[in-house]
């Protein structure tokens, strides 16, 4: 046998396989809807490939669920966690968690263009923390982790030239994962350039997006983290009845064991690890010299605007606080606090975003923070105070009124909305 016929026989198996597999992902594919507790243990898992996929999230929108966008908050899941709540009480929504440590506004716009490209939620919750606004907003690395070419594939699908949308392919660009995507970075060139894409592009695209569609179909059910007997557990510490009185007190209960021996009134597992041995002393002053009022977010923010705008989704805004104790140790301003949230509140409610609860002056509530900048027990009892009524309720239909002008630097650097005219002029 010659040594061709013999490295085909080695060799052939598994190019015809993989040739095959390559076909196969391409053909367009016919799936039936995920069983019921793949769904229930998706829409608590926090799961990059929940996030990132396209067929959980839709199917969790189909049947009711609600959209809880955020980062690392909605992974605190006390008992008063709104996951918790809405599962021990039977309400009439469940929580989908989108969000993750690291997820803003740029992550969270990509991720709801295959949310949107189907059925639009017609109710969204938004936890926006003032930590986002740093003076370079969206850390590249944890943009890059998150990055969905499956969500961009569809945008870039339905992509006009608006000043949202080459605003949004300015700053994908300016990712390291934004350029390095063949087909998807030369489209994002051309969207930024204010161009149509080339036919040839639009093929490429569809057949890139059918590729990672069924591989979302085939794999994304399978790597999902199991939070459900969390769920359970923290519902059985919870009162037998819906009772804002009864679970006012069985937060203050759970905070007081939950925070024993230590000065700042945080969760002690948390003190214990990330501030004890020392490492406390070290952190005096440390965040004096910061700064959110001034940050490429608000524009990363608008973004999100214009999606929910466009699809006329009623949205709860939520502004978490800082811990208060932690706050003066550390030196973070309250001042340049309360005018980072003046600002971001003067760009919801100019263009018609007016549901939102602003809990940023609550950082001193006793048992209201889990640690030094996440929600704990009275906190999420605070949040659903706003939710419940929100969700439960029909909700007055929005008037929105998207404006440019907090897509440009000069709205990134302005320090404050005192600084704008009574027309929202600059």
């Amino acid at each position: 046998m010659s040594s061709r016929r013999k490295l085909w026989h080695i060799l052939g198996p598994v190019i015809i396989a993989g040739a095959l597999l390559a076909g196969g992902l391409v053909i367009p594919w016919h799936y039936g809807p995920l069983s019921q507790s793949t769904v229930n243990r998706a829409a608590v898992s926090m799961s990059p490939d929940v996030f990132l996929g396209e067929r959980i999230k839709r199917q969790a929108v189909s049947e009711g669920y609600v959209p809880f966008m955020g980062s690392s908050e909605l992974s605190r899941m006390d008992p008063l966690h709104p996951s918790v709540l809405a599962t021990k009480y039977k309400r009439n929504y469940r929580p989908l968690l989108m969000g993750a440590p690291g997820t803003q506004s740029l992550t969270q716009f990509l991720s709801s263009q295959t949310l949107l490209a189907h059925k639009a939620p017609s109710k969204v919750v938004f936890i926006v923390s003032p930590q986002w606004f740093t003076p370079k907003g969206q850390q590249a690395s944890a943009f890059d982790y998150y990055y969905s070419p499956l969500d961009t594939i569809v945008w870039l699908q339905h992509a006009h030239n608006t000043a949202a949308n080459r605003y949004a392919a300015q700053r994908i660009l300016s990712m390291p994962s934004g350029k390095n995507g063949g087909v998807i970075a030369d489209a994002l060139l051309r969207i930024a350039a204010g161009q149509k894409l080339t036919t040839n592009q639009r093929r490429l695209l569809a057949i890139r997006r059918q590729i990672l569609t069924n591989e979302d179909a085939l794999f994304s059910r399978f790597q999902l983290r199991n939070n459900l007997p969390r769920i359970d557990k923290a519902a059985k510490q919870l009162p037998a009845h819906d009772n804002v009185q009864e679970l006012t007190q069985r937060a203050n209960e759970l905070g007081k064991a939950g925070t024993r021996g230590n000065e700042l009134g945080i969760d002690s597992h948390f003190f214990r690890e990330r501030l004890g041995h020392g490492q406390l002393g070290r952190l005096r002053g440390s965040q004096s010299g910061y700064d959110y009022r001034q940050s490429p977010e608000y524009s990363d923010l608008e973004l999100v605007l214009n999606q929910f705008a466009e699809h006329n989704t009623q949205v709860l805004f939520v502004i978490p606080p800082v811990n208060g104790r932690w706050a003066r140790y550390t030196g973070l301003s309250q001042s340049m606090m309360q005018q980072t949230v003046a600002k971001i509140k003067y760009q919801l409610s100019s263009q018609g975003f007016n549901h939102v609860l602003d809990l940023s002056r609550d950082g001193d509530e006793q048992y209201f923070m889990q640690d030094t900048i996440h929600l704990g027990w009275r906190g999420w009892l605070a949040v659903d105070g706003a939710v419940k009524p929100f969700l439960e309720q029909k909700q007055v239909e929005p008037q929105y009124n998207i404006q440019n002008r907090f897509l440009t630097k000069t709205w990134q650097q302005t320090l404050s909305p005192t600084g704008v005219g009574v027309n929202g002029r600059q």
